[in-house]
């Protein structure tokens, strides 16, 4: 059996073939039961998360991902997501590899968005934001840059020392990169804004969305936890990685259709559907567009394999 730590795991997915990979999984499909969601109770501060997520294409690769989500890390000066990947044979039953599982989870998610930015941004979109400085963030800048030419990005975080150590580090990877002045000023210019935290409450505000903006919604996983507001929610399309997942856990769609500021039907597509071309994705170039993530370990698999098939060939 293979072992991918964490660098091994990151040298193992480079972007373009990642997003690529991915895609090409939506068009094919897999197996792809519900995954566990569990909440634990950790004391004098906020409950983790525990994922169980399984996957398999038969005859050929199955893989389950473990995954801790603890946002009480932050005070420990460690990572929020941990976890681990286990990929295997699928005919055999033979565990082939074990990989980084917060790595893998970091690298498929910002490819997924990224892939959904593809049919969702504009063609001629410049200014990128990053909303929060955790581990997707330096990931969200790096994958978008493949899909669009990015030419300034800028970074808001509740600690701004936290964005300017994130702006340091994507400087150094050649992007054009500032701490945003407000959270309100970064998105009014945005082309692209990525929200990437563990918010309960709504951080983007529907009105400061300027016209043809792409509102790509990744870190509230759970139903109690947002993003963003109704406004934004009701004046975009709205599309998600998958349906079932997003009007089960996706906060940002599911608190809006409970209160009645939408219906469900209203989301137009998945990435599904959009890979394979049953819907074209945005329209116009004035048009908001909305993509919510939760994650789905259909996005796991395709990660994990393409990992596996380059450190073992």
């Amino acid at each position: 059996m293979l072992l991918l730590d964490q660098e091994a795991t990151r040298q193992a997915l480079p972007w373009r073939p990642l997003i690529d990979g991915i895609q090409d999984m939506f068009v094919s499909g897999c197996e792809m039961p519900l995954r566990h969601h569990h909440d634990f109770d950790i004391p004098d501060e906020p409950s983790g998360t525990l994922l169980l997520m399984p996957a398999w294409v038969p005859g050929e690769f199955m893989g389950i991902k473990m995954v801790t989500v603890v946002p009480g890390n932050t005070t420990r000066a460690l990572p929020a997501i941990c976890g681990t990947y286990l990929i295997s044979n699928a005919r055999t039953g033979e565990v082939l590899a074990q990989m980084d599982g917060a790595e893998l989870t970091a690298r498929r998610t910002a490819a997924a968005s990224a892939l959904a930015a593809s049919y969702l941004a504009k063609k001629e979109a410049k200014n990128h934001l990053i909303v929060g400085a955790g581990k997707l963030a330096l990931n969200l800048v790096e994958a978008h840059a493949q899909t669009r030419d990015i030419q300034r990005v800028e970074i808001w975080a509740r600690k701004p020392e936290k964005a300017q150590a994130l702006v340091d580090e994507a400087r150094a990877l050649g992007h054009n990169a500032l701490v945003a002045k407000s959270l309100e000023d970064g998105v009014r210019n945005a082309d692209i804004i990525s929200c990437c935290t563990l918010s309960t409450d709504p951080l983007v505000l529907g009105e400061w969305l300027k016209p043809g903006a792409h509102l790509d919604l990744i870190g509230a996983f759970k139903p109690d936890m947002r993003e963003t507001d109704d406004e934004a929610v009701r004046k975009a399309s709205l599309f998600a990685d998958t349906i079932d997942g997003v009007l089960s856990e996706g906060g940002d769609i599911v608190q809006p259709i409970r209160d009645g500021v939408i219906e469900k039907d209203q989301i137009l597509a998945d990435l599904f559907q959009l890979c394979r071309g049953e819907h074209v994705g945005r329209q116009s170039d004035d048009e908001i567009t909305l993509f919510k993530s939760v994650g789905a370990a259909l996005e796991d698999l395709a990660a994990a394999k393409i990992a596996y098939l380059a450190v073992s060939q």
